[in-house]
């Protein structure tokens, strides 16, 4: 078991989260907080690199949304980099990767 790493770097287009470990039902309150402690700023973009990531449940998934949501409450966007490949299998199942914007790297988000 991996704990969960958040640490958090200013881009020029906005936060950026780099999450590291196993982001579940013990950790995903720590994303939500760390998240929800943002200050957003409109037209600006909140991403959030899952490269790191080692593990992904439904609580994981909730707390994504979470983010979308605050994202989208302060009329900024948000988009997900670097997902690992079993992350993106669920995504795609329950639809997901409609509702985020999936790119491959921290770097073509913020670019």
């Amino acid at each position: 078991m991996s704990p969960l790493k958040i640490t958090i770097r200013d881009a020029s287009t906005g936060p950026v989260l780099e999450i590291i470990g196993e982001l579940d039902y013990g950790t995903a309150p720590r994303l939500r907080e760390q998240v929800t402690a943002l200050t957003l700023q409109p037209g600006r973009r909140l991403v959030l690199d899952l490269g790191g990531m080692e593990f992904c449940d439904s609580s994981g998934i909730t707390a994504l949304i979470a983010a979308r949501n605050h994202a989208h409450a302060a009329q900024a966007d948000i988009a997900l980099a670097a997902v690992p490949a079993h992350t993106l299998r669920v995504l795609r199942i329950v639809g997901l990767d409609q509702v985020f914007p999936l790119l491959p790297d921290s770097e073509t988000a913020i670019g």
